[in-house]
């Protein structure tokens, strides 16, 4: 019996025991990750199932973990993802949903299977309705709101889901930033690039990320999404203030910077948002999650969007090479360019001569 043919008869025997029996699941077109999502739909009843097969991820980080037992743990344990982790998802979705926002609300979970039947939230994603028909302004702006409210509001460090299962959310530390930055050299500078950097390269790399992100001490942490952005928010007209945002893709979460999912929201690696949105959206956020320290939040703001898009400057490499996905080369222009601009601040000065050394062939990605 091959993975797929085992899979298939899981997720039917999961329906079946959660009175879907004998309905067909139709497949939402694959992602980057190794989830995978269904829709089922019964008449009126609709649902979506969830995917997330545990094996096909590394391990997850335990709490208590040095970064040098992450390290021999994998990725996922270094950079504090939950992987395919059902209980960090429907804990997530329980605390968000619980305080006003709109997670997928959790029908059914099987978490040794990996399988959960949630909330169909529509089909109203933002990347969708902005170029067909919606106003991407009032949208977006929606979106900085509920971001906002997301800050101001306060999450237990142990999420529980009712049926089992617990799922700790830890802090964003430098660890988990630098295994993330470090991408770009594996993967970009290492492959696209066609560069081997030696010992000295490496570790001044390390150093002045340390330096750049000292300045996201300046604020108080808050549960950061990781991935905010217009192919993961659905819009809700139907329902009111922070609940017309439908929230995907949770399940990552970390205590991290405020300014983080406003990066990934402003400088989204799938679409050009307006560049006269940038600056209102971050004034918007900056009031309304009722912040201080305008300057400093500004040079935190472009450390860690220079460090998400090295991040995906490495992540898309890798998709298109490990994993046959050569689609996401398309996109690299775009991040190069976020990338490039991040740089500019006077606080990334010193990263912005070690890319100008090492990695120059990235600002003329900037320009295609």
């Amino acid at each position: 019996m091959s993975d797929e043919t085992g899979r298939g008869a899981a997720r039917r025997a999961f329906l079946d025991e959660n009175g879907w029996s004998g309905i067909a699941p139709q497949a939402f077109p694959g992602d980057a990750s190794t989830r995978r999502y269904f829709r089922v739909r019964d008449g009126e009843r609709v649902a979506i199932l969830m995917d997330a097969p545990s094996a096909s991820e590394t391990s997850i980080c335990p709490p208590e973990a040095s970064p040098q037992e992450r390290r021999r743990l994998g990725y996922n344990a270094l950079a504090r993802l939950a992987g395919n982790n059902v209980a960090a998802f429907a804990g997530l979705a329980e605390a968000l949903t619980q305080r006003g926002f709109s997670a997928p609300r959790i029908h059914a979970c099987d978490l040794e299977q990996g399988l959960a039947l949630i909330e169909d939230l529509g089909d109203g994603l933002y990347a969708r309705l902005i170029p067909e028909r919606a106003e991407e302004a009032p949208l977006y702006a929606a979106a900085v709101d509920a971001l906002a409210a997301l800050y101001r509001s306060s999450f237990p460090r142990v999420f529980g889901w009712r049926d089992g299962g617990e799922w700790t959310v830890l802090d964003y530390d430098l660890p988990a930033q630098q295994a993330e930055a470090d991408l770009f050299l594996d993967w970009y500078v290492a492959r696209r690039v066609g560069r081997d950097l030696d010992d000295q390269a490496r570790a001044d790399w390390a150093g002045l990320w340390e330096e750049a992100l000292s300045v996201t001490d300046r604020h108080r942490p808050g549960l950061v999404l990781r991935d905010f952005h217009a192919e993961n928010l659905i819009w809700l007209p139907g329902r009111i203030e922070t609940a017309r945002i439908g929230l995907l893709d949770f399940q990552d979460a970390l205590f991290g910077h405020p300014a983080y999912d406003l990066v990934s929201l402003i400088e989204d690696a799938r679409r050009d948002v307006a560049p006269d949105l940038a600056k209102p959206l971050k004034d918007r956020f900056f009031e309304k999650a009722r912040l201080t320290d305008r300057a400093g939040f500004e040079a935190a703001y472009a450390a860690i969007a220079a460090q998400r898009n090295a991040k995906i400057l490495g992540i898309f490499v890798r998709l298109a090479e490990r994993d046959a996905k050569p689609r996401y080369l398309d996109l690299l222009p775009r991040v190069a360019r976020h990338f490039e601009r991040d740089l500019s601040h006077p606080a990334m000065a010193g990263l912005k001569r070690w890319v100008e050394a090492y990695a120059p062939s990235v600002l003329e990605e900037a320009k295609r």
